[in-house]
Order: structure tokens, then C-alpha cells, then sequence
């Protein structure tokens, strides 16, 4: 039996593929082909119609990396093609089975119309159905000749990354470009055996119906006329009809596919290249709709839907018919699929601000869903503010890629740290790219596990970067998999139907709290060191322009509220907190202009700021704080001396002398201010750490050691570090020289500098101040390593049974200890401003300006005490898919906090994120808006989006406890507020004596809209 089924199965095999596929296409003629070659970037249609075009024969090559060729393409149906449907077949040179990150191509017509795009697996351009003969054919073939990064599977690195360092070598051999009869029975045909034989190889070997397809198959092949597969198609076809028309059991699972096209913004090829890809997808799609009266195609990424409007307009035309009838759905209401761990909270709300009220200004649409398929782990805060924003459901697909824990749940309930829920899905197929194959949808049901409550999940469908979308061929198949016995039905349909339908079934899911941590891709925390600090500053400055120009537009006669800067800035920095640009896991190219990006933004905030703070008049030197905090601190003035002052939150004072408290004392290595005493040993690390207050010893062991790790992982340089590069590290404790470098009541700094490795160099300098126990190291790092990894360890002596860092609107506490495989995944994890270890009565802080990874780790020591120790990710070396990656120069600073509250690490964060601003200025009279209560923190000032000159603060609980304040205004408040994430009121505010209380539950997040008179 197995030997007849083995015969079965090879003919099967053989006619398909021999016979059947090449039958396709069986009458063609080919186009006659002229090309140019755009010299650099790419060109407008208009330069390219009018270039000269020089003859070229198929089997040429083409194509230098990152380089643009257009084609010319004339031609004529021949009369013996009419009443037939004909096409336009072009392969461009197509290479590995990736449809995606290589060459590909958009069709125009010669008055510029882009008609559709050419892919790997999408080569066809409709002509006529039915053809009359004779029509003529003339296009215009925008090819890009992208290099193919994932040829050898990221094994080794490679200089196709930049077109700096590309080289100019052609990359393809076009293969063909014809006038062909598509043949629509013998593509019926292929259609119905790839289906049946890829349900059957699904189906158990004791399983009847895939013996009984098999026999079909065996019979109805009997029929196939090898010299006449076009005429015997139909009677092979009739012979399949009875096994594809079995209904599908009643209770068989249901998978509600959507369209999709998961086109990252940027990754193995630059911003400019995205912008192109999306013209060619979104050309395809709006051809399938014209098509497939059912499809349905769900797009996120309100920032592509903006480059397609401004670049294409024909193709924007289309987009939004397809929108009014049904077949195109806005989803996601972010303005990109943003990385989930290491953008801000407020960037998080500006996300889905800008990403909503794009698709309701352009489409009368409120998306209602959260759409992240490809994110590398979720932050605890996002049901909140999903739900703030209007959404009803989140749905990513990444954390099915887990090493050690299967997640136990695709249907259930997410809980955020503030107790909000959002309904979750992840699709059991475990792909975003799905095409309906019979081995993804036995996995989707295979992997379902909901199974007994629960009887459907989603498949987003589709190729994506590049590869075209979903094409006919994956709608076809879904067509015959509605209904048919062995597999799950399919049916197309927007999410939100899905979603609907989902929860009505299946109301009381089940609950998971706190982050969705992915055990995969944990150095995304970390590489591409400046892209991180770029966006860290970049969410910084603009907080700080905000409130300032809030300031200046409420005091300052004839200053006008920036709106159209400011929004312009911000979409630039949302841009690049990409799920591949922010993490740094993309190319050389991308992360090159993403520094110069950063580098525009801070320029263009610092002129922003600086405009709005002398708007409010000269009046002698007076110091500017952004955070919401009050702060006294020391400074140094324009002319470098060190200065005490005193600023309350969000507001300005003048540098005036304040007494200061006890000075700060060097001697030799040892710094002392009253409040610690920090010595520095002769290697540089710290030998003491002495909270003078509590009369306790901070560290355990040396602090501040730098440890040089070994890191490379298995696979996916730039996105993993896996566990075994502890194993084997260098500690850097030789050093060039420790010097001491500023002696003065206020400030004492003491310098260490170390050389190591392949011409590395660091240089800290270990700052105490007067009047503050924060020991701030202010690192400069000249990095020449490759595949290091290079952290800085702080061991406490403190038995801490969690770390608690922060993230979005608040923080979040994980476990130092790993009972179970779950605690034991998170080796590397990641915060932002700070990580704050406790035991009662006692805690400490370590703070950053603009790092992300770090890890805890607890050990016992031989005395019976506990040491908890903090180790910061500072900088790595990955090759793939950047060579270069973090080559050069890092400057960069940490804190360590000695008798640190939460409170204590909230306020330092800020403080060290915000630094004091020094300006000639009068300043304004008081602060836009002051808090009296504790816990209660403001996060943005702003004027409101609809240009009302209503103010708009948000605000957070950050303590994660219950709070109580009352916000008060510096200008006249007639009325208030509540209102949701894009400002639209939810309830009025209480207004007493000028103020509003607030009341917060742990973490909630509140937006207020102040009227003012």
C-alpha cells in the first residue's frame, strides 16, 4: 500500500510540475525591450519618459545594487490571441524563494498611470480579457534593483548594505518579458491539485479522506493529455470536482483571513526604497480588488498611506475607492508599527494619535484596533493606552517566536499595569504572511489553543516587503478552502468582524497581566547604541519645545504656537521608532540617516526652543526646568563655573545665589558631599559607595565594573544576545590614568581612562555634586570592538526579591530570582530612565540618559548577605546586518542613586533626561501648570491639536499607588476636561478655586483639556 501510494504521489508531482505549471502560459511573444539606467536616487516618471532609451535583449544583465533601470516595453496582441485573456509576464531575474528584499518593479503607462507592480511571485500585468488582437502595448518598467541581504541567509556580513559600499556590479539577468495567453482552465488546474495535494499531505496516514483524494488524484490524471494539457484540463478538472466540493465539517475551525502586506518601513533597504514599495503593493492591491469582489486587505501605517498620497496620487485615488467600498481597511491607528518596548510613552500616544486621526481625516474611519504583528515584545502599558486612543483589540503575531515558553493563550484578555484590558489575539497560523497552504492551515488548527472554547482565528495573508501583497492565486485558494472536508473553513473578512465575532463566543477568555516579553531578540535593547540616543533625546526635546512654546504662546505678545513644526518633528521621530529602525536591527544605510535624521531634529528643536524662551523678553539669566519636578541642583553657568539653583517644575528662576548646602570634598579618590562618600579604587571602579544618611554601604562587590562579554549569538546578529555570552568576558580594570578634574564646594569629579581591545578607549568621568547623592559617570566611548558586548555592573548588597523599572507611564517589577523557565528567559530585559532595587526600609537606583538593556541577577554571598546587582547594556558590536554597527564614538551618561525611592527614581530620571536650561530670559511669571500631590506627574504640556488655544496636559500616576493632587494653571481657567488621547472630551473636569483636583488609580493615565480665558 505505502509503495502504490509513493506511485501516486510521484506522478502527481511530476505531471504538475512538468506539465501542468508550463502550460500556464503556453502562447506567448515577447515585447521588444529598450532600457535606461538612472543615474543615483531614483527619478520622477517625468525625467525617465524623457530619457534616452537604448536597446537591451533578454539573458542581460541589469541592475547595480540599490540602482533604479527603466524598460521600455512595446508590443502587439497577435490577432490569434483574440477572445482570450492576455497578460503581460515579466521576470525580471527573480532570485530565492523570498519574495521580498530583492529586485521588483512598477508598470506605467506611457501618460504615467502605474498600472501594477511585478514580483517574484506577482509577474503578470492584465492586458485584456477577452483580447479583440492587435491591441498595442507600450510601458514604461520602473525596476529597482535592490540586493537580495538575505542571499546568504545572515551568515556572513556584507557590504550591500550602503550604497556607499555596494559597489556597482550588476545583480540580475532579466529572464523574460512576453505577451502570453493566460490559459484559465490549466491555471484552475494547477490551482485545485496544489490545494488537494497539500491537504492531503496534511491529513493522517489512517485518515480515509486522504485516501480518498489520493485516488482522485491518481484517476483523474488518467484524463490529462500530455500532448494536449490545455484541451484535457476541463475533464481532469471535472474528475477533482466531487472531492473539492465535500463540505467541511461542522465543527471545523474557522480562520478569517485577512489581506495583508507587512511592509516594513525600513530594514534591509532604506526609506526611499519603502516609499517605492508601498506604490507597487498598494498598486497590486486596488488591481486584486477590481478582481475579487471578497477580498478584503487590511494596511497599517498611516505614515505609508502619506507616501503613496504625496508620490503617487493615482495610485492614493485608488486606495480610497477601494476604502468607500469596503475592500481596503485602514487598521493599526498607529503612524507606524513602532518597536513595543523602547519608544516613550507619550511617543507611544503620539503613535496612535497621528496614526487615528490620519485615517479618520483622509477616510471618515476610527480605526479599532492595534495591528503589530512583527514588534519584539509589548510594553505593560499598551492596553491603556489602546483603549485611551478608542481601540477595542490589539493583535500581534511575534511572541509566537518565544525560544523557552510556548505562550499559552492565542484568544485572551490583556492586562496592563494600570488593570485596563484590551481583547488580544495571536494568530495560531504563526505567520503574517500566510497563502492559505495546506500545511498553515493544519498548523493553525494544530496550534489553536482555544480548542473547546473558542472555533476561530485570523490569518493576515500575503507577501510582504516587497513581494506584492496577497495575489490571485492565495485568493483562489481561499475560495476552495471556504468549505471542504480536512481543513478549517476560510473565509474572507475585515478584522473587525473577526474580532467581533471572537469575543461574542468567547467573552471570558482568559486574563494574562503585565508585559508580553518575547524570549527572542533581547539585543534589540541595545544595538545601534546612537539610534537609541537619537530617539531618547529626540522624545526629550520635544517635551521640552512643547512647554516652552506653550509658555511663550500664553505670555509672550505676537509668538505664535508652532503647530506645523512641531507636528512635522514629530511624525519624523515616530518614523524612526520602526520596529526595525529603533531597535537597530536594520542596514547600514538606514541607520546612517537616521543619525543625520536625529541630528536635524535636535537642531531644529534647540532653534524651536530657543525662540519660544526669548519670546518671554530679556531680563537677565534665568534657568529653565522642563521636568515635573522641582529641582536644586548645581549647574554650570555659560562662563563654566559651577552654580546651586533652585527651579520649580515646568517653570524658570532666575540664577541667583542660594545658599548651598554642604560642599562637596576631594581627597585623593575619595569624593564626599555630607550625603555619600564615593572612593574610587586604583583600578577606576568604585571600592565604597557610603550612604552617609543611613549609615550603609550601597555596594557589595567593585562598582562601576566595566565588562567586556564575547557575543555572538546563534543567528540574527543585531537581534540577539543569547545566554551563553556570560560565559566569557574580560573585566576592564587597567587603566591609563585616574586623575581628579574638578575640585570645588559644588562639584567634584575624578577621570578614569582605559584603553583595551582593538584600539578601544573609554574615558568616565565620576561626578558628585553638592546637595545630591546621584554619582553621575559621564561616559565617552571610542568603540573599535566587534562582536562585543560591553556592560556596567553595580553588585548591591541589598536582598531584593524584584527590580522594578520603568517603562511607558510608569514601571514595571520582574523577578531576581529564576524559579521557572519564565523568569529564567529574561536574562536581558528592558527599562528606560531608571531600574530601582528595594528591600523594606532601603533602596537604589540606577538611572540612564539613553540606554535600554540591562539585566539582574542575585547571588548569595559567603557572610549569609545577598547581593543584587545591576548590570547596564552599554554598547555592542554586531556585524549582520550592519558591518559597522556602533563603530566610533558613544557619549553617554548613568547615575547611581543611593537611598532611592521610587519617587527619588522618578525625579532623577527626569533630571537627568531634561537638563537645566541657562538662557537670557525674563521667563514667565509662573508655570504653565503646577501639581500639589504626590504621585501625580505631569508627562506633556502642549496646545491642543485642533488649534483651539485650549492647553492640554497629560498626566500619570508614577508611583503605582493611589493619588490625590490639585493642578493648577498660570494663566486664567474657565472650565476643563477629561478627554481620551486624541482630545476629544470623555466627562468634565471639576474646577475649585481655580484648580482641578485629580484623583489616579495605580498608573492611569489622564489627558486634560484646559479652557483659559
Amino acid at each position: 500500500m505505502h509503495d502504490e501510494r509513493r506511485r501516486i504521489e510521484e506522478r502527481a508531482e511530476r505531471l504538475h510540475t512538468q506539465r501542468i505549471k508550463p502550460a500556464i502560459y503556453a502562447a506567448t511573444v515577447p515585447f521588444k525591450v529598450e532600457a535606461w539606467q538612472a543615474p543615483g536616487e531614483p527619478v520622477s516618471f517625468e525625467e525617465a519618459a524623457a530619457a534616452p532609451y537604448a536597446p537591451f535583449a533578454m539573458g542581460t544583465p541589469w541592475g547595480p545594487p540599490w540602482g533604479t533601470t527603466w524598460f521600455r516595453m512595446r508590443g502587439q496582441v497577435p490577432a490569434e490571441f483574440a477572445g482570450k485573456r492576455v497578460e503581460a509576464v515579466i521576470d525580471l531575474g527573480f532570485v530565492g524563494d523570498w519574495p521580498g528584499n530583492q529586485a521588483e518593479a512598477l508598470v506605467h503607462l506611457t501618460d504615467g498611470t502605474p498600472l501594477k507592480a511585478v514580483n517574484p511571485l506577482n509577474q503578470y500585468v492584465a492586458i485584456a480579457n477577452p483580447a479583440t488582437g492587435g491591441e498595442q502595448i507600450d510601458y514604461l518598467v520602473e525596476a529597482a534593483s535592490n540586493p537580495d541581504i538575505l542571499a546568504n541567509n545572515f551568515s556572513e556580513p556584507t557590504p550591500l548594505g550602503d550604497v556607499l559600499t555596494a559597489g556597482d556590479k550588476p545583480l540580475y539577468t532579466f529572464k523574460r518579458a512576453d505577451i502570453a495567453v493566460l490559459d484559465e482552465e490549466v491555471w484552475h488546474l494547477d490551482l485545485d491539485l496544489q490545494v488537494l495535494r497539500e491537504l492531503m499531505a496534511e491529513l493522517g496516514e489512517h485518515d480515509p479522506r486522504r485516501h480518498e483524494i489520493l485516488h482522485a488524484l491518481d484517476r483523474a490524471l488518467d484524463l490529462l493529455d500530455l500532448d494536449d494539457v490545455s484541451g484535457s484540463a476541463t475533464a481532469v478538472r471535472e474528475a477533482l470536482r466531487p472531492v473539492l466540493a465535500k463540505p467541511a465539517n461542522a465543527s471545523a475551525h474557522i480562520v478569517s483571513g485577512v489581506g495583508h502586506a507587512h511592509i516594513d518601513s525600513a530594514w534591509l533597504w532604506p526609506i526611499r526604497e519603502t516609499k517605492r514599495k508601498t506604490s507597487r503593493t498598494f498598486s497590486n492591491v486596488t488591481s486584486l480588488a477590481d478582481e475579487y469582489e471578497e477580498f478584503v486587505f487590511a494596511c497599517s501605517q498611516a505614515q505609508q498611506y502619506e507616501w503613496v498620497r504625496d508620490n503617487y496620487p493615482k495610485v492614493w485615488a485608488r486606495i480610497q475607492e477601494s476604502v468607500k467600498k469596503g475592500q481596503w481597511a485602514p487598521v493599526g491607528g498607529m503612524w507606524v508599527e513602532s518597536d513595543g518596548n523602547l519608544p516613550g510613552g507619550e511617543a507611544i500616544a503620539r503613535q496612535l494619535v497621528h496614526g487615528k486621526r490620519f485615517f479618520i481625516e483622509h477616510f471618515g474611519i476610527e480605526t479599532k484596533g492595534v495591528w503589530l504583528p512583527d514588534s519584539f515584545g509589548y510594553n505593560a502599558a499598551y492596553p491603556q493606552l489602546a483603549k485611551l486612543a478608542g481601540n477595542e483589540w490589539f493583535l500581534t503575531q511575534k511572541i509566537s517566536w518565544n525560544q523557552t515558553n510556548t505562550f499559552p493563550h492565542h484568544t485572551f484578555w490583556w492586562e496592563g499595569i494600570d488593570g485596563t484590558r484590551i481583547f488580544t489575539h495571536f494568530p495560531p497560523v504563526d505567520t503574517y504572511n500566510a497563502r492559505f497552504s495546506g500545511e498553515e492551515m493544519s498548523r493553525a488548527v494544530r496550534n489553536y489553543a482555544e480548542k473547546g472554547n473558542g472555533t476561530r482565528s485570523l490569518a493576515p495573508f500575503g507577501w510582504g516587503d516587497g513581494g506584492g501583497g496577497p495575489t490571485r492565486e492565495i485568493m483562489e485558494r481561499a475560495r476552495r478552502l471556504a468549505d471542504l472536508e480536512g481543513s478549517p473553513k476560510v473565509v474572507v473578512e475585515h478584522p473587525d468582524e473577526f474580532f467581533a465575532k471572537a469575543r461574542e463566543e468567547y467573552p471570558d477568555a482568559p486574563v494574562w497581566v503585565g508585559e508580553l516579553y518575547l524570549e527572542l531578540h533581547r539585543a534589540t535593547y541595545t544595538s545601534q547604541a546612537r539610534t537609541k540616543q537619537g530617539n531618547r533625546r529626540s522624545e526629550h526635546r520635544l517635551r521640552e519645545a512643547e512647554l516652552w512654546a506653550t509658555t511663550a504662546a500664553l505670555h509672550a505678545p505676537g509668538y505664535a504656537y508652532p503647530y506645523e513644526k512641531l507636528d512635522r518633528l514629530w511624525k519624523t521621530v515616530l518614523l524612526h521608532q520602526f520596529h526595525d529602525i529603533l531597535p537597530g536591527s536594520s542596514i547600514a544605510w538606514v541607520h546612517r540617516e537616521a543619525e543625520a535624521e536625529y541630528a536635524r531634529v535636535a537642531e531644529e528643536l534647540e532653534a524651536l526652543t530657543a525662540e519660544a524662551v526669548a519670546a518671554l523678553g530679556a531680563g537677565g539669566t534665568r534657568v529653565f526646568n522642563t521636568s515635573p519636578f522641582d529641582r536644586a541642583e548645581v549647574i554650570r553657568t555659560a562662563t563654566g563655573v559651577p552654580t546651586y539653583v533652585e527651579v520649580p517644575a515646568n517653570g524658570s528662576a532666575e540664577v541667583a545665589v542660594v545658599e548651598p548646602p554642604a560642599p562637596v570634598t576631594v581627597d585623593g579618590r575619595v569624593l564626599d558631599n555630607g550625603l555619600v562618600r564615593v572612593e574610587v579604587a586604583e583600578d577606576g571602579t568604585l571600592s565604597s559607595v557610603l550612604d552617609l544618611r543611613a549609615n550603609r554601604e550601597v555596594l557589595a562587590e567593585a562598582g562601576n565594573l566595566l565588562r567586556l562579554h564575547t557575543d555572538l549569538p546563534n543567528y540574527w546578529d543585531a537581534w540577539d544576545v543569547d545566554k551563553h555570552y556570560k560565559n566569557r568576558y574580560t573585566d576592564l580594570l587597567d587603566t591609563d590614568s585616574v586623575e581628579i578634574v574638578d575640585e570645588d564646594p559644588l562639584l567634584g569629579s575624578i577621570r578614569v581612562t582605559r584603553s583595551f581591545g582593538k584600539g578601544s578607549k573609554i574615558t568616565q568621568t565620576i561626578t558628585l555634586r553638592a546637595g545630591s547623592p546621584r554619582i553621575d559617570f559621564e561616559t565617552d566611548i571610542d568603540w573599535h570592538e566587534a562582536e562585543k558586548f560591553l556592560k556596567a555592573g553595580f553588585p548591591i548588597d541589598i536582598r531584593a526579591s524584584h527590580s522594578s523599572a520603568e517603562i511607558q507611564f510608569g514601571h514595571i517589577q520582574r523577578p531576581t530570582h529564576t524559579n521557572t523557565s519564565w523568569e529564567s528567559a529574561r536574562f536581558e530585559v528592558s527599562g528606560h530612565r531608571w531600574v530601582h532595587l528595594a528591600e523594606p526600609g532601603y533602596g537604589v537606583a540606577v538611572i540612564n540618559d539613553s540606554t535600554y538593556g540591562h539585566d539582574v541577577s542575585r547571588t548569595v554571598r559567603e557572610d549569609g548577605g545577598t547581593t543584587t546587582t545591576v548590570r547596564l547594556s552599554l554598547v555592542r558590536a554586531p556585524r549582520i546586518p550592519d558591518p559597522g554597527a556602533d563603530q566610533g564614538r558613544h557619549r553617554l551618561t548613568y547615575s547611581l542613586l543611593p537611598g532611592a525611592s521610587i519617587d527619588d527614581a522618578v525625579a532623577e530620571g527626569y533630571a537627568l533626561n531634561l537638563p537645566l536650561r541657562v538662557a537670557d530670559s525674563a521667563g514667565a511669571p509662573q508655570p504653565v501648570v503646577s501639581v500639589a500631590g504626590e504621585g501625580v506627574t505631569v508627562e506633556a504640556v502642549k496646545f491642543a491639536d485642533d488649534e483651539s488655544g485650549d492647553v492640554v496636559v497629560r498626566l500619570y500616576e508614577s508611583r503605582g499607588g493611589r493619588a490625590t493632587g490639585v493642578l493648577r494653571t498660570g494663566f486664567p481657567l474657565t472650565g476643563a476636561q477629561v478627554t481620551d488621547l486624541l482630545e476629544r472630551p470623555l466627562e468634565d473636569a471639576e474646577v475649585v478655586d481655580g484648580g482641578v483636583p485629580v484623583t489616579l488609580r495605580p498608573f492611569q493615565i489622564l489627558t486634560l483639556r484646559l479652557r483659559r480665558s
